[in-house]
């Protein structure tokens, strides 16, 4: 939907391209001023075709909406705002939110699938974006913009390849374009971690469902440094900080987890990227170090090869893949705080099959839910 490109998203990476002039300065962008009307009027004109495109948040998205009201609720606006504040849901399948300036959040129906009946991970979804629309983030990044012009640039959405007068270092331009969007996006994300905090989720889903997006391939985990949104890698590290702060939030509210209102806390893995090195048997190893978090039980690291080398696995298979010869699988209790399984080499040639090629890394619980997924570098012959 053409429209999409004025709201700001909880997708991975979008990698838009933007050319400015070199002589434009990034230093910092003005408080959006009380008079700016902008970001609303715009709202206004685009809300018809936008709730057209959508339906209300009710049947199987009711959990949605009751967190959306708890979560407008604590984030106590204005009496005097003039924010129409409504969750409504895009059918169309995609993995993806965004927020409208005048306080309506839509969701994509792929993601609203994903978040089911767990209130905690459609908190995780809409704080988001409803830090988006209390920051004003899209008056923020149009001021931005227009400072950026001010200097003497010219602001086009295109190819910064593209040769012009105009632009004399569109690839540096590209680059300040794209952390100053980053930036916000990490900025809401802090803020909507202390919200649903206090509104009783704990932040731990908000890892949750970001791993969960990388498992089903929204998003690569390392940025492009044009990226407009932060990847999950960048995500889990800048936000190391504001987990422990809403995490402190969270339990001096509600000191007994299961009675809030998003219940327990999930299980949370951080893998890092896998390394091959030589083990002590001086044969090649395939090292997985990673960290969990709420974890009562065991989890299930599966090492996978695709003789195609799709970017992910059909999710549904890693459940029921006990006798398959392109996976290979490892139990742990991942009980220490850099926990390490590794695949050897005997591993490797036991069941690979001549046309395929080791390309990721899934971590699955009990129940076959995928809790994280990392890409294999290329493996020395």
């Amino acid at each position: 939907m053409e429209t999409r490109r004025h709201w700001f998203h909880l997708s991975g990476c979008v990698c838009l391209s933007w050319a400015l002039s070199a002589a434009a300065q990034t230093s910092g962008v003005p408080d959006v001023p009380s008079q700016f009307k902008l970001d609303l009027e715009t709202a206004a004109r685009l809300r018809p075709q936008l709730l057209t495109a959508s339906v209300a948040a009710t049947g199987r998205y009711t959990t949605g909406r009751l967190v959306f009201d708890r979560l407008v609720a604590e984030a106590k606006p204005e009496p005097t705002s003039k924010l129409t504040w409504q969750l409504r849901i895009v059918e169309d399948d995609q993995l993806n939110a965004y927020a409208s300036s005048d306080g309506t959040v839509y969701v994509e129906s792929g993601l609203a699938e994903v978040a089911g009946s767990s209130s905690g991970v459609w908190a995780a979804i809409l704080s988001h974006e409803i830090a988006h629309v209390e920051r004003r983030d899209w008056a923020r990044r149009y001021l931005f913009q227009k400072q950026l012009e001010g200097a003497g640039g010219t602001i086009v959405l295109g190819d910064s390849g593209l040769m012009s007068g105009e632009w004399t270092d569109s690839s540096k331009a590209s680059a300040e374009m794209g952390k100053f969007c980053r930036r916000m996006e990490i900025e809401a994300d802090r803020d909507g971690l202390l919200l649903m905090a206090k509104a009783g989720y704990h932040p731990d889903f908000v890892p949750a469902l970001h791993h969960l997006l990388h498992a089903r391939g929204s998003g690569s985990r390392n940025a492009s440094v044009y990226a407009l949104h932060p990847c999950w890698g960048e995500r889990d590290r800048e936000l190391a900080g504001a987990y422990q702060q809403a995490s402190i939030e969270f339990e001096h509210r509600w000191p007994e987890w299961y009675a809030s209102p998003g219940g327990n806390p999930p299980v949370v893995v951080f893998a890092d990227p896998p390394a091959v090195k030589k083990g002590a048997s001086k044969q090649w190893e395939i090292q997985v170090t990673m960290s969990c978090q709420n974890l009562a039980g065991a989890v299930e690291v599966v090492l996978r090869a695709d003789s195609t080398r799709k970017q992910t696995a059909n999710l549904a298979q890693l459940s029921s893949a006990e006798d398959n010869d392109n996976e290979v699988r490892q139990l742990t209790g991942c009980t220490s705080p850099r926990t390490m399984v590794a695949f050897t080499a005997a591993d490797l040639t036991t069941k690979q099959n001549t046309n395929t090629k080791w390309t990721d890394v899934y971590v699955i619980d009990a129940w076959g839910l995928v809790l994280a997924r990392a890409d294999l570098p290329k493996l020395p012959r």
